[in-house]
């Protein structure tokens, strides 16, 4: 194979492995230096660690030097490129009206199969095709505590948008990030411009003001933490700001006018059933998670990102959702739940919401 080099870096090599990105799937990539350090990025990230933001998630505070580079030990000795690439998930919403009541209160990634095994696959093949052109590769998806983000906006993916998610051109933000990183020397592409101007929709739209200043989310305040990371008792001062959020939150990126033509009714159809609304949401009512059991948590969470919310968590969620909701046909499960649920944070949950429905029917 006769290969084109510009500036050291292999062009015919890359064109390969783009094309066969986009032959499987992937709606956007892009090739940044490896082995150049991300300092302005993860200086922030360092000064997001001082102030306590990571919340319960004490294993953000476990900070290698992979976060910074990818060329170590932690990733890939060596590594020259990191080819980034991000593959779309929404569907246009007049689809999404149509799902099970209790998918529309699960975000949009989460309604569906765990993307990871898909994407893993995926990667694979392309760190495999990689390995064909001479090269050592290894493909990531959520394997190392790498700033994903960033590299993809170095990678001219796209740019980091005010609510700290990259934000794809034409495609808009509802996508899922890997990369394959390398130590083939492939032509870099250049990062783009952030293109929010003066918009805040993302900020102004969070029912919990997690966002104290642009580009900066304070995750202890953000419902998508609230609901899958975090495994105590929610602040109260929260719980009704958290309105009808079982698992994740999408808010911040339904107002985003760079997802409009994908919410829209002509926006792309999405063709991947792993995707589309899982059947045992339409079984599932957001009741049952009360009084669910280790036996049934299983059964729910095979093969569904929702288990990482823990089965105590789904329970104090619901809790809180059908408070908030404040339909009074949820009172016998949630007394019961707040009487004999195992744990006592759901036990609590369940009080309050059983307060919050009585305070509505004054």
């Amino acid at each position: 194979m006769v290969c084109r080099v510009v500036g050291g870096a292999d062009t015919t090599v890359k064109a390969r492995l783009v094309a066969e990105a986009k032959r499987l799937g992937f709606d956007a990539v892009g090739v940044a230096r490896a082995d150049l350090p991300l300092d302005v990025d993860f200086a922030r990230y360092e000064a997001f660690l001082r102030e306590g933001m990571q919340g319960e998630m004490a294993w953000l505070g476990d900070v290698p030097e992979a976060r910074r580079r990818l060329d170590d030990a932690h990733v890939l000795p060596g590594a020259k490129s990191v080819l980034c690439l991000a593959r779309r998930y929404v569907r246009p919403a007049e689809e999404e009206a149509e799902d099970p009541a209790t998918a529309r209160v699960i975000a949009r990634y989460a309604r569906g199969r765990d993307y990871h095994n898909g994407m893993r696959k995926k990667l694979r093949k392309l760190a495999s095709l990689a390995r064909a052109f001479g090269g050592d590769a290894r493909p990531l998806c959520d394997e190392e505590p790498v700033l994903e983000r960033a590299w993809a906006s170095r990678a001219g993916l796209g740019f980091v948008g005010k609510n700290g998610l990259l934000i794809v051109p034409g495609t808009g933000s509802f996508v899922l990030l890997g990369e394959v990183v390398t130590t083939l020397e492939l032509e870099p592409d250049s990062p783009i411009p952030e293109r929010c101007g003066s918009c805040t929709r993302c900020l102004d739209v969070c029912p919990t003001s997690a966002f104290p200043a642009p580009f900066v989310l304070d995750p202890r305040r953000c419902i998508a933490y609230l609901t899958i990371e975090h495994r105590s008792a929610v602040d109260e001062e929260l719980r009704a700001e958290m309105g009808e959020h079982l698992f994740g939150c999408d808010d911040c990126q339904t107002v985003c006018p760079f997802n409009a033509r994908a919410l829209g009714p002509n926006g792309p159809a999405l063709e991947d059933p792993r995707f589309f609304p899982d059947p045992r949401w339409a079984a599932t009512p957001l009741e049952a998670l009360l009084t669910l059991d280790e036996e049934g948590f299983v059964r729910l969470r095979e093969g569904s990102p929702v288990g990482r919310a823990t089965r105590a968590g789904l329970a104090r969620n619901a809790a809180l959702l059908l408070g908030n909701r404040g339909d009074a046909s949820a009172e016998p499960p949630l007394c019961h739940a707040a009487a004999h649920h195992d744990d006592p944070v759901v036990r609590e949950a369940a009080a309050w919401a059983l307060a919050r429905l009585a305070s509505k029917d004054r």
